[in-house]
């Protein structure tokens, strides 16, 4: 049956009305959905013509545009052809002077009317002619433009991308009206063949970057796209490691200032979230209310996060290895309040703190997989009423249970997503390590992730630049969040020449006098 598929497809449009209308039946049967409207025009020659969409997917009022031009216009625009030139010159005199609508074009194989017909375009099989019109009719119901739901902002633009690759595009072109700015497209997938753009500011982005992208997507063999997601799994330089080297994001602006800094946007059909390579481990703690906050509170807040991303990371860790092997370490009172508060617990305080981080986890997956209304209460009223419970019947100390909550509401202050995932999931042998070993293994966990992080690459950049190399002019926006006037430059990783292009200083404010 596949083999049989692939030769109809490898066929040609043939001047044998018929044939060609078998052909796409015989390909796409079963289809309750294609939809045919045959109709003839031309009241001399009464020239049969059939056209094919599949409904859902297209905007009918266009089609509807289409077969009023055959009706109306194409018999006085065609009447002085002859019997014998009509039919040679009919596709490409109707795609000139009869069509009106946009992104209209002249096709002649079986597999380009498929695709077409099967990715919301029209086609139109006209009676003894080899080639067939292709009308972009894409449409169809699709979502509203919203505010994003996963990077909540104070300040700054509340518009997050859709659905529609084609609107998401456009929500960048609308932050970005420079010339320069490009968009390529490819397809991935055999079976879902779903079109991905990229998008990126030639001149500003890296010698070699786009040609890498592409190459890592030309070499990907799956049968099906369905989400962004799956483009990152495929694409990452490290996908055993716990952390993402390559940025998600549903922010239109986020994605225009990361092509601004040289770097490339990947859009994917059917999906909300554009992929940002090459990435640097410093943006998943950064958030676009330091950009729209005058400088000293996007610095502020900025380091704020970076605590709360060490605190979600080794807070629980340090307490049980404190707990468990250095109780020397704490002051004398904390330490008999501790005491105290633990005197009634069966349990030792490795496997404690475990069962407190998965009760933690269980109820943040319970609260985000329930519908909306229901999860936040169940996340909110079961934290507390387990907590409480937990307590008062002896199974875990007080201090416990403010450490665990402590790191898990400092693990929500990071406002990537993907990166929270990651501290939660180096969190566990972190915290094992030190339960069982105390001091030596939080320093032998901790230095084999540090030096992992250190190893890992994006897009042939270093995950942790530009600390390491250290790049003293990037540091104006990675821990701290610089004036824009002392901006002056790109970051290191976008063209040479675009970098010396915005050498010039910027001037900072001055009062105005009156």
């Amino acid at each position: 049956m596949e083999k049989n598929l692939e030769h109809l497809l490898s066929k040609n449009l043939t001047a044998n009305f018929e044939e060609n209308k078998l052909l796409i039946q015989e390909i796409l049967v079963d289809n309750e959905d294609l939809m045919k409207r045959e109709f003839y025009f031309h009241e001399k020659r009464n020239i049969a013509i059939i056209c094919y969409y599949i409904d859902g997917l297209v905007n009918t009022q266009v089609i509807a545009s289409v077969i009023d031009s055959f009706i109306y216009q194409a018999p006085r625009l065609l009447k002085d052809l002859d019997i014998t030139s009509l039919f040679n010159l009919l596709p490409d005199r109707i795609n000139k002077h009869i069509l009106h609508t946009h992104n209209v074009k002249l096709i002649s194989k079986i597999d380009e009317a498929i695709d077409a017909i099967l990715s919301g375009d029209s086609v139109f099989i006209i009676d003894k002619c080899n080639q067939a019109i292709l009308v972009s009719s894409k449409g169809g119901a699709e979502r509203a433009i919203s505010e994003p739901q996963t990077e909540q902002v104070v300040t700054g633009p509340r518009d997050s991308f859709t659905e529609n690759l084609r609107t998401n595009t456009a929500l960048v072109r609308r932050r970005i009206k420079d010339p320069l700015l490009s968009i390529k497209s490819t397809k991935v997938g055999k079976t879902t063949k779903t079109t991905i753009n990229l998008a990126y500011l030639r001149e500003t982005v890296k010698k070699g970057l786009v040609e890498e992208v592409m190459q890592r997507l030309d070499e990907i063999e799956i049968d099906g796209i369905i989400d962004s997601g799956y483009i990152m799994e495929l694409l990452e330089d490290a996908p055993f490691s716990p952390f993402t080297t390559i940025q998600s994001t549903e922010r239109p602006d986020k994605v225009a200032s990361s092509i601004l800094e040289g770097r490339v946007a990947i859009f994917v059909d059917n999906s909300p979230f554009v992929l940002i390579v090459p990435t640097y481990f410093w943006q998943f703690l950064q958030a676009s209310d330091d950009y729209y906050s005058r400088y000293m509170a996007g610095t502020f807040f900025r380091i704020i996060r970076f605590f709360g991303f060490i605190i979600s990371l080794v807070l629980t860790s340090i307490y049980v290895m404190l707990i468990s092997f250095h109780q020397e370490m704490i002051p004398t009172s904390l330490a008999l309040t501790i005491a105290s508060g633990r005197e009634a617990v069966p349990f030792p305080v490795l496997l404690e703190a475990i069962m407190m981080e998965i009760s933690f986890e269980l109820m943040r997956e319970a609260g985000l997989r329930m519908p909306k209304p229901v999860g936040q209460a169940v996340s909110i009223v079961g934290s507390l009423v387990i907590g409480q419970a937990a307590v008062q019947a002896g199974l875990v100390s007080p201090f416990m249970v403010i450490v665990v909550a402590i790191t898990g509401i400092s693990s929500f202050v990071i406002p990537n997503y993907a990166a929270s995932f990651s501290i939660r999931l180096i969190r566990f042998p972190l915290l094992i390590a030190s339960g069982t070993l105390g001091l030596l293994g939080f320093s032998i966990v901790f230095s084999i992730i540090a030096i992992h992080a250190l190893s890992l690459r994006s897009f042939g950049e270093s995950y942790l630049a530009p600390a390491t190399p250290f790049q003293p002019s990037d540091q104006k926006d990675t821990i701290i969040r610089a004036p824009w006037w002392t901006m002056e430059r790109l970051p290191h990783l976008a063209n040479r020449k675009a970098r010396a292009k915005n050498s010039e200083k910027p001037e900072p404010p001055t009062d105005s006098k009156n």
